[in-house]
């Protein structure tokens, strides 16, 4: 598998505090990368690092395959946007203005890319005025147009939904989905709204306390949040044998409980396992979600 992004061991001290903790993560080409921690965890000061705002302490990571302490990383860089806490715009200045200002910075030719950006992030009749008079949902996607300049195909955003309201919300879930379906660019984006990013993401990087708990794809979090009853029963072997016979899927958990998947008739259930000589003890209905995964991975 091809990554935009790797990161190995990454640590971060402030003087006796230790932001980062042997962090790593792998972020693959094409995908809506998840960053999930709570508030402290390191998601920002990992962002950070990696937009070369801030240097690791010890370990390294690469950038499209190009190592941190290259001389090429600066070029490597060239090909990622990013919106680190806040839209950095300029307040006094239009949409069109600020978009004009960052090509200036970015040293391109023209200003040809601002009428389709602003088009992208539907400001386009919004070009002229002041950005001061924004909606925050607004100014969040300015942002990300800007972000957009240069054309990368890497782009990292810190809480883009943090303060919007509901239609703000959207609006960015539909600009990350589109830009990443049609134009095939990478995402890493950290949130604290599980719900909403679980709307996006294609895989999920779990970190608490400065250091990765978990990477898994959303496929591989869907099969182990999907709805299933949880039977507990007298003997787990008459359970299996049982379940094989009704053909249906389960999953064992202990000596005594399995997740069933699937319809799964209670009654016709325990008929099966009293003529086993099984006793059923107790049935419960298991619909995990997100947050309660995160919760179950770091308490």
């Amino acid at each position: 598998m091809e990554y935009v992004l790797t990161a190995n061991n990454l640590y971060k001290s402030y003087n006796s505090f230790k932001a980062l903790s042997g962090l790593s993560i792998h972020v693959p080409k094409g995908s809506i990368y998840g960053l999930i921690g709570k508030n402290g965890a390191g998601k920002t000061t990992l962002i950070r690092i990696i937009c070369g705002l801030q240097s690791p302490t010890l370990g390294d990571y690469t950038l499209y395959g190009v190592e941190n302490r290259s001389p090429k990383i600066s070029r490597a860089r060239r090909k990622m946007g990013a919106v680190v806490e806040t839209p950095s715009i300029y307040l006094d200045m239009s949409a069109e203005d600020n978009l004009k200002q960052q090509c200036r910075i970015l040293g391109l030719p023209d200003f040809s890319c601002v009428p389709e950006l602003l088009e992208t992030v539907c400001l386009e009749n919004a070009g002229r005025k002041k950005s001061r008079n924004f909606s925050l949902g607004m100014k969040q996607r300015l942002g990300i147009a800007v972000a957009l300049c240069g054309s990368p195909d890497f782009l990292v955003l810190d809480e883009p939904t943090n303060g919007l309201d509901p239609q703000g919300i959207v609006e960015i879930r539909e600009l990350i989905i589109r830009l990443n379906r049609e134009r095939n660019i990478t995402f890493l984006i950290s949130s604290h709204i599980l719900d909403e990013l679980s709307k996006l993401a294609t895989c999920y990087g779990f970190i608490d306390g400065g250091k990765t708990v978990k990477e898994i794809s959303s496929e591989e979090l869907e099969a182990a949040c999907r709805k299933c009853r949880r039977v507990k029963v007298t003997d787990i072997g008459a359970l299996c044998r049982t379940l094989d016979d009704m053909k249906l899927e389960y999953s064992v958990i202990s000596d005594s409980e399995a997740d069933i998947f699937g319809n799964c008739s209670v009654t016709k259930l325990s008929e099966n396992l009293y003529k086993s000589g099984c006793e059923l003890i107790s049935v419960s209905d298991r619909d995990e979600s997100l947050e309660s995964y995160f919760i179950s991975l770091v308490g």
